[in-house]
């Protein structure tokens, strides 16, 4: 198996979330907080890794960033609690929202609802 690929969310310090996928998230989110790498967090200083999630391929990593960055505020701080309940019940009726919390629901670790440390 090769190395895992990571969707993960950031909260500014405006209170904005930043959305994007990453091959080694220790060291994405360390340039995020050094203000390097990216316009939008790095005028939005500090920084703070909220959700992050693990995927098997870039792709999915890549398919969880974009649905993650779709959402609304509230769909995004239910998934930072890791209360998929209220994911749900916020997704759309399309395939593709059910087949991403889906995967979610089925990677979240327990006690952890899938929030980052």
């Amino acid at each position: 198996m090769g190395l895992p690929f990571y969707a993960y969310m950031l909260r500014c310090s405006d209170g904005s979330y930043y959305v994007g996928h990453t091959d080694d998230l220790e060291k994405r989110v360390g340039e995020h907080s050094l203000g390097q790498g990216c316009i939008y967090t790095s005028s939005r200083l500090p920084v703070e890794l909220v959700w992050s999630q693990e995927f098997a391929t870039r792709e999915e990593a890549k398919a969880a960033e974009s649905q993650v960055k779709g959402w609304n505020r509230a769909k995004k701080e239910a998934l930072i609690a890791g209360r998929f309940d209220i994911v749900s019940a916020l997704s759309s009726r399309n395939k593709q929202g059910r087949a991403l919390r889906d995967a979610l629901l089925r990677k979240a670790p327990q006690g952890r609802g899938g929030e980052h440390p």
